[in-house]
């Protein structure tokens, strides 16, 4: 069997043992941003994911799951919340400024040494064997190298279609995908859309000065910047999250 191969996410491993669910639930109730990387929510209702000030409805707490990473809620079944983008935040709070492998292993798979030389290159720049790199990722993160590889090409590719003009055929090789096919099936994946919707419903033109009180162009997959979104209570577009009556 491949050691590639990537295992069952179980969604309670290494999350802050300080932190019991009682009080990760509480930030939640309270949208507190400090907890925003540091782990994740999803609701098993909704089959959405969110990060902890996420502007939506609290979900009631028998219905809530927590996790270590975006990518290990991905590897359950999630989709990003469309209204605080969590995948937007891949990373713990902490993780730029640890040494240890797991540290070197989330900065390396940022740059892109997974896209570029497989798990088999990341091994080899931590000077570890690929089964004991994918051991520890998933211990610590819930999800391996490949998972978190994906997660993150993922954001990129959302960013790129909304914020440039490029085709979509060069999103997906830019963004570090090795086709359009599974450019276009991870895209799906991870945001119930295909790439279109998650570019801005307007197509780019020169600047103009914008009439007074219009909006910008909105996108189904939210902001770009992962900031969360507030829209009007009379508004009926999609969010990603269900209205208060169906989250009850």
């Amino acid at each position: 069997m491949s050691d590639f191969r990537q295992p069952r996410v179980r969604d309670w491993r290494r999350l802050d043992p300080v932190m019991d669910e009682d009080s990760r639930y509480e930030a939640v109730r309270s949208r507190d941003a400090r907890f925003d990387g540091a782990f994740f929510f999803a609701v098993e209702t909704t089959g959405i994911y969110c990060r902890p000030s996420c502007p939506a409805v609290t979900p009631k707490r028998r219905n809530v799951r927590f996790f270590a990473t975006a990518a290990a809620a991905q590897g359950s079944g999630f989709r990003a919340c469309r209204r605080c983008r969590p995948d937007a935040v891949p990373g713990s709070a902490d993780w730029n400024v640890r040494a240890d492998v797991v540290g070197r292993a989330m900065r390396l798979i940022g740059d892109g040494v997974v896209d570029r030389e497989g798990v088999a290159g990341l091994a080899a720049r931590l000077g570890y064997s690929a089964r004991q790199v994918q051991r520890q990722l998933t211990a610590e993160l819930g999800a391996g190298p490949v998972a978190l590889a994906r997660a993150q090409r993922a954001h990129t590719a959302r960013v790129l279609l909304q914020t440039t003009g490029m085709p979509v055929t060069e999103i997906a090789f830019a963004s570090g995908f090795a086709s359009v096919r599974q450019f276009n099936d991870t895209i799906r994946a991870v945001y119930a859309a295909t790439p279109a919707p998650c570019a801005p419903r307007h197509p780019a033109v020169p600047a103009r000065p914008a009439p007074p009180g219009a909006r910008p162009p909105e996108s189904r997959c939210g902001s770009p910047t992962g900031a969360p979104t507030r829209r009007d209570p009379s508004s009926t577009g999609s969010s990603g999250r269900p209205s208060p009556a169906s989250r009850r």
